[in-house]
C-alpha cells in the first residue's frame, strides 16, 4: 500500500481550475518530486494535501481517507508541510521554534532527545539556539523549518520550494539533507522549481503544467529526457 495516494484530485479558486484530475503516489521510503513552471499548481496541490485547501477527488494516507481529517489530525498522523515561506516565529528563539514542532507530545526526555538529534543534523542551529529566528540567514531559516518539521516525527514530509531564494552552495546542502531523510525512514514529497536538483535527489518525478500531470517516471530517466532538458534543465 502506498504511503500517500492522490487520485483524480482537482482544486479550484472560484471558477479557475488550478489543479485538474491529478494522480500520484508516494511509497514508503521514497522521495517523489513534482516539478514544473511557476503557476503550474504545485503549491496548490501541496496545500490541498495537508488540508489547507479544499479539493475534489480522493486522497489517502496510510490507507486512511484524508477528507475526514483536519489539518491538525493529518499532522498527528505523520503528514507535515514545510511551506515555501517557512512560516517561522521571527521573535522566538531557534530552540523555541523547534520545540513547537513537538507540541503534540509531552515526554520531556523524548523531546530533548529529538532536539539533540536535530542539532546533530544541523549543527548551525545548535550554535544559534538562543538567537531569534528572524536574525538567521536564508539557509539557516530553511534548516530551522526542516528541523521543526522533523520534531513532529513525520512519516511524510511535504516540502514546498525548499531552495527558493538560497545561494547555490546552500541549495546543495539542503538537498543533501533531504536525501539523507531516507535514513530516518521519512518519505518526502518535494515541490521544486529547481528541476535538476529535485530530479537528482528524487526517486520518482512528476511534471505539472497548467494544473495537469503531463509526464512522470523514474527521476533518473526524466533528467535525461530531451524535452525536459530543454524546458527545465537548461538544455544540458
Amino acid at each position: 500500500m502506498p504511503l500517500l495516494t492522490i487520485e483524480d484530485v482537482s482544486v479550484s479558486y472560484g471558477k479557475v481550475d488550478a489543479v485538474r484530475s491529478v494522480s500520484l503516489q508516494v511509497e514508503e521510503g521514497q522521495i517523489v518530486t513534482v516539478i514544473g513552471p511557476n503557476g503550474a499548481g504545485k503549491t496548490t496541490l501541496m496545500l490541498a494535501t495537508i488540508g489547507l485547501l479544499r479539493s475534489f477527488g480522493r486522497m489517502t494516507f496510510m490507507g486512511e481517507d484524508l477528507s475526514r481529517l483536519s489539518v491538525e489530525d493529518r499532522i498527528e498522523k505523520g503528514l507535515c508541510l514545510v511551506p515555501e515561506k517557512r512560516e517561522l516565529f521571527a521573535e522566538m528563539s531557534v530552540r523555541d521554534n523547534l520545540l513547537l514542532g513537538a507540541y503534540t507530545r509531552y515526554n520531556r526526555a523524548t523531546i530533548n532527545n529529538e532536539l539533540e538529534a536535530v542539532y546533530e543534523r544541523f549543527p548551525r542551529l545548535k550554535q544559534r539556539h538562543k538567537q531569534d529566528a528572524g536574525t538567521l540567514s536564508g539557509g539557516e531559516r530553511q534548516m530551522l523549518a526542516l528541523g521543526r518539521a522533523l520534531m513532529t516525527k513525520p512519516k511524510l514530509l511535504v516540502l514546498d520550494e525548499p531552495s527558493l531564494g538560497l545561494a547555490p552552495l546552500i541549495v546543495r546542502e539542503i538537498f543533501h539533507t533531504v536525501a539523507s531523510l531516507r535514513e530516518l525512514g521519512v518519505s518526502v514529497l518535494l515541490v521544486e522549481q529547481n528541476a535538476r536538483a529535485a530530479l537528482e535527489t528524487a526517486d520518482v518525478g512528476y511534471v505539472l503544467e497548467t494544473g495537469e500531470i503531463v509526464q512522470s517516471g523514474e527521476a533518473s530517466s526524466l533528467i535525461h529526457d530531451p524535452r525536459l532538458m530543454a524546458a527545465y534543465l537548461g538544455g544540458h
